[in-house]
């Protein structure tokens, strides 16, 4: 006798396993696909924002570095700028020493100028009066009292009409 094969049990445990692979594909395989789904729609979604958000990332570095550039060329030549103000000032300030100097100088050989031309004027006065007192005494040596008179009179009238 053989091996006899129970078709009967085979085919009722084809047909559960069908029915059972049926309910399971339609209450558990389908929801599960559809979570898996999404889960697979939000891990790309997250790997897009992440991969959106380090584009933006090296955007905004490279801005910063360019800002920073930027700052970098307007503090050299902010110094630029302060270098030449101040050998500016300081040019103006020994032009200006220069100008003091000389109106001091200008100012000192006037005063000196002053000073001579009043010290001529005295010794001026100094000899005219000698002169008249050395005249003098020649004329009242030379001169009576009436002469004397006369010439003083003459004199006088002659220094009147010039003033």
């Amino acid at each position: 006798m053989g091996f006899v094969i129970p078709w009967g049990s085979i085919l009722y445990q084809l047909a559960a396993f069908l029915v059972l692979l049926f309910f399971l594909n339609k209450f558990a395989l389908k929801p599960l696909l559809g979570v898996m789904e999404k889960r697979e729609q939000i891990v790309n979604e997250n790997i897009d924002s992440a991969e959106k958000s380090r584009k933006d990332a090296e955007g905004y570095i490279e801005q910063q570095r360019k800002e920073l550039e930027k700052a970098k060329l307007e503090a050299q030549e902010i110094i630029q700028q302060a270098k030449k103000l101040s050998e500016q000032q300081g040019q103006d300030i020994l032009d200006q020493a220069r100008e003091n100097a000389e109106r001091l100088k200008d100012s000192a050989l006037a005063e000196i100028q002053r000073e001579k031309e009043q010290a001529v004027s005295a010794l001026r006065e100094q000899v005219a009066g000698l002169s008249v007192l050395i005249a003098k005494k020649v004329i009242e040596k030379e001169l009576d009292e009436k002469a004397q008179e006369k010439l003083v009179e003459e004199y006088l009238k002659e220094v009147g009409d010039k003033l």
